[in-house]
């Protein structure tokens, strides 16, 4: 959420930055400028009037006891009565619509992005060279299938499509890249959260994610509304929830967390020709890493973010690069995201294996997570970030193509040995 005494004092700097980001909330944001501004007429009339209903109530026992006629007195109650439920639920109304349009604003992109969508992503920087082969390479689909590590039509039997099921070395090498990811990060000082997969709504809401794209997620009801549960679509939309409605001490920050969970998303449209396989699926497995930090620390954090994305990928051994995305292919609730991306030679491309991300103080408003200063004893919003570290969908696809050789067999990273027992390669079935 966007801080309202920024909206009241720069309207037109925000109405900027949010069209960088291809949103036009010019008219949201005069209409919450107009909410604002009844919201506190509303709200110093209803406490004027309670504060007279309060006066004139306290004269009434002195009147009964001396004999005096009430009845004046008590119809004057009665009107303050009756104009006090007015204003209040008017306010009501005000404020409904006032938090439905500031909970819908995006957040504002650093002013250093670039406007605009994708087209204006700028590749920051390369690691190694795409691999060459002198002989016709397999793709991943294929690879993964004739070595038996991936079941793409049971898994479509068993769920539909975007469904897949690992087995034999392939579930071992899953396993191998989760670990993997996981005891890198407990090194850096990350520590691990195993949360809930079924989460309330409020946790997407201080995500960023909700009341939007609400319909982006998997619901499960049980016939109460209130009882609505949703399907994690990414660990950060719990991670970020784990402090709502907490005030921090300064000196626990930085907050640093990781959580290994399956993810599930509801995909729009139909998938393009080359996204077969793993590409693009409804559930996948991912590490995710999330920080708190105080505002001074946020820019360090982030870099820190996609340093760790960043040596994951590099200790695999693959190519990638790191791009800095444009306003407007950040996500609605991010300042800032870069995504590291890896090279996969069957669709002679690359495709994102992570995205880092700050979003300043945006879905600590939502979630009210503040923490005092210990300098001043006064409260501040921590900032939050997350990076994926790293989602597996992609890496194995990678992971086979770029380390196929020629009789179809397929190299395992050295990270990777020691957690599959020590194999090497991956051998073709007779």
């Amino acid at each position: 959420m966007l801080d309202i005494k920024l909206i009241r004092e720069n309207p037109k700097e925000i109405k900027e930055r949010l069209l960088a980001k291809e949103a036009d909330f010019n008219a949201d944001i005069d209409r919450i400028l107009e909410l604002d501004l009844l919201r506190r007429e509303l709200i110093s009339q209803s406490d004027n009037s309670k504060a007279e209903q309060k006066r004139v109530s306290k004269r009434i026992p002195t009147m009964k006891k001396a004999g005096e006629d009430t009845s004046a007195v008590m119809a004057q109650m009665k009107t303050l009565s009756d104009s006090i439920k007015e204003l209040d639920e008017r306010l009501r109304e005000v404020e409904a619509e006032y938090n439905t349009l500031m909970l819908g604003l995006y957040n504002m992109p650093d002013v250093d992005l670039k406007p605009g969508g994708k087209e204006n992503n700028e590749p920051i920087r390369y690691f190694g060279e795409p691999p060459t082969f002198d002989y016709e390479p397999k793709n991943h689909v294929d690879l993964c299938t004739d070595l038996g590590l991936i079941d793409y039509q049971r898994g479509a039997k068993l769920s539909g499509n975007g469904f897949w099921v690992y087995k034999g070395l392939g579930a071992r090498l899953e396993w191998a890249l989760l670990n993997y990811f996981i005891d890198s990060h407990l090194k850096n000082g990350f520590e691990l959260i195993f949360p809930p997969l079924l989460l309330g709504y409020e946790a997407g809401i201080t995500s960023g994610q909700f009341p939007k794209f609400e319909q982006d997620v998997y619901w499960l009801e049980n016939g109460e509304e209130s009882q609505k549960k949703f399907l994690l679509p990414t660990a950060e939309t719990a991670l970020v929830s784990l402090h709502r409605n907490e005030i921090l001490n300064e000196s626990e920050l930085p907050k640093k967390y990781i959580a290994y969970t399956p993810c599930f998303r509801r995909e729009a449209g139909s998938y393009r020709a080359d996204e077969r396989g793993m590409i693009r699926g409804h559930q996948f497995n991912k590490v995710e890493m999330v920080q708190y930090t105080c505002p001074e620390e946020s820019d360090a954090a982030f870099e820190e973010l996609v340093a760790r994305a960043e040596a994951l990928v590099k200790g695999l051994g693959f190519h990638y690069r790191t791009v800095k995305l444009a306003a407007g292919d950040c996500s609605a609730a991010m300042a800032r995201t870069y995504d590291i991306e890896i090279y996969i030679p069957s669709m002679n491309g690359y495709k994102e294996v992570s995205s880092v991300s700050n979003a300043r103080d945006y879905q600590a408003r939502r979630g009210m997570v503040r923490y005092r200063r210990e300098d001043t004893g006064k409260l501040a919003f921590v900032h939050t970030l997350n990076g994926s570290g790293l989602a597996t969908s992609r890496i194995l696809p990678a992971l086979v193509e770029q380390n196929q050789q020629k009789d179809g067999s397929v190299v395992i990273p050295e990270v990777l040995r020691k957690y599959m027992g020590g194999i090497e390669i991956i051998e073709p079935r007779d």
